[in-house]
């Protein structure tokens, strides 16, 4: 089972960084795996509530990775952390299979509550850098968190959050996917819709209609105003006013 989940483990690095480029690099070379394989080895020693020998193990990983996985944390097959650096996953964190998570990812709470308090990432979930999300909520198979996001709610799945705080934008209720029901992790974060910018850009579309008409308003007074400057003057000049 241990082999099994390794074979996994270095799937989904080979499958989703094309940097790899042999199992030796993979299992000398990657913070990531290093993690979630002595992770592996505290959780099995918190679940039989051996607390400080699993906690100093999370201990030496941080220390070895910079990534701080709580022993308490449930974490899928097929995980893959890139890079990693600055990961932090919560002891009640629950990770789908599939998982995709780069740098600066919190899995968090919000307080000091007892119980459930940090998220639960479905299946097929990519989260992008320095993604924050934090609370006891689910984030649905199939999403995508965008790189700097605060989720503070739940996310229904074949979704993509971006902003702060975090915003769901549904995709028309088509899943993250490829055709012919062969599933396929969407890595391309850099496409993330962006609500802001959009916002910004309708607003500016708007001050430019806005200028036209003023621009316009303003020529009509002024045609206006010369119009009826020179009316006035040839009435003045007209030899009937004169006679007069």
């Amino acid at each position: 089972m241990l082999f099994g989940r390794l074979r996994k483990e270095i799937k989904a690095v080979f499958e989703r960084d094309p940097a790899a480029r042999s199992v030796l690099e993979v299992l000398l070379c990657y913070p990531g795996l290093h993690a979630i394989l002595l992770h592996r080895v505290a959780h099995f020693f918190y679940r039989y509530q051996l607390f400080l020998i699993a906690r100093l193990i999370s201990q030496f990983a941080r220390a070895v990775t910079h990534i701080e996985i709580h022993p308490g944390a449930r974490l899928g097959e097929g995980l893959f952390i890139d890079h990693g650096a600055g990961v932090v996953i919560g002891e009640t964190t629950e990770v789908g299979n599939n998982v995709t998570i780069y740098q600066g990812v919190t899995l968090g709470g919000t307080g000091k509550e007892k119980g459930k308090r940090h998220p639960t990432i479905g299946d097929n979930v990519v989260i992008s850098a320095g993604a924050k999300i934090l609370g006891s909520f689910t984030v649905g198979n199939n999403s995508k968190v965008g790189a700097g996001s605060v989720v503070l709610k739940p996310v229904p799945p074949n979704s993509t959050v971006v902003g702060v705080p975090g915003k769901v934008i549904i995709r028309d209720g088509e899943k993250v996917g490829h055709p012919g029901n062969v599933f396929m992790i969407d890595l391309r974060h850099d496409l993330m819709p962006d609500p802001v910018t959009e916002a910004m850009y309708c607003m500016q579309m708007n001050i430019d209609i806005l200028e036209k008409r003023v621009l316009d308003l303003e020529k009509r007074l002024r045609d206006s105003s010369t119009g009826g400057e020179q009316d006035m003057a040839r009435c003045l000049d007209s030899p009937d006013l004169n006679d007069k």
